[in-house]
């Protein structure tokens, strides 16, 4: 009863979250970690330290052999995990068990979540307690079903908008999207920079729209998320900088811990 308890906790809607934050005028932050990596009993550990040093909403990877989004730090995350034995099976047994209480978005590639089965995908992560999806490389016109299966199971369906993204695709992701909107913030794939586009302030000027932006794609530090907050990003999104000190392997969840504060720190102050 108290873990069921517990995931209908984490369960809380996306929008919920931001609505709290907006109430406090706070930001978020969205943490991304590759599930698995490099162990399933490890990774219950990173996402209570991030969820520890403050981290709002956790973006939890499922591996695929060709994630065509991702650079070659994430890359190299999912290679461990799918070598340590990371599945779908494995997935949602370890969001089941996790012992935090904040929203949880899986995100991954289509052909896993094709061959498993959409909806029964989709029905599987919300039992498990994934409050949205995020798909990369699936386009919007084409996601009739994922989104049908959402909607049926209260999940959000989260797309990507990029510089590159025309302004009529960008109509059809806000009529379809939920949850948030993920901007990315530069071309190319993931993994961090020294500086943030200053495409970031014009593609976010562009999104118009109620739904929260999050700004991810080469965040890896305080100021960087200060800035794109100060861009006016309702959410900034770091992955890479999380995974590089999960590779490295040296006092992990203090160092994300550690990491996440910065990051939090730096939104908080741009408010």
């Amino acid at each position: 009863m108290e873990t069921e308890l517990r995931r209908q906790s984490r369960r809380q809607k996306i929008s919920e979250k931001f609505g709290e934050l907006r109430e406090k005028k706070e930001g978020a932050l969205i943490g991304y970690v590759m599930a698995g990596d490099p162990s399933a009993e490890a990774t219950a550990g990173v996402v209570k330290a991030l969820a520890n040093g403050g981290a709002d909403i956790i973006e939890l990877g499922f591996p695929f052999s060709d994630p065509v989004a991702d650079g070659p730090t994430i890359q190299a995350a999912g290679q461990r995990a799918l070598a340590a034995g990371m599945d779908i099976e494995g997935y949602f047994e370890l969001v089941r068990a996790l012992e935090v209480e904040v929203p949880l978005v899986c995100m991954t590639y289509y052909n896993p979540v094709f061959r498993y089965g959409v909806e029964k995908f989709v029905a599987h992560a919300a039992e498990a307690g994934i409050s949205g999806l995020i798909i990369p490389d699936i386009p919007v016109e084409e996601a009739a079903d994922l989104k049908n299966s959402c909607e049926k199971h209260g999940l959000d369906l989260i797309f990507l908008v990029a510089p590159t993204t025309t302004d009529a695709r960008i109509l059809k992701i806000l009529q379809r999207g939920s949850g948030f909107i993920y901007l990315v913030s530069r071309l190319g794939v993931t993994g961090t920079r020294a500086d943030v586009s200053g495409s970031t302030k014009e593609l976010l000027s562009r999104v118009k729209t109620d739904i929260p932006k999050a700004v991810g794609f080469g965040i890896s530090t305080g100021k960087q998320a200060a800035e794109v907050r100060k861009a006016g990003a309702d959410a900034v999104i770091v992955g890479s900088a999380f995974v590089r000190i999960i590779e490295e392997g040296k006092d992990v969840n203090e160092k994300l811990e550690a990491l996440v504060r910065e990051l939090k720190s730096g939104i908080l102050e741009a408010n």
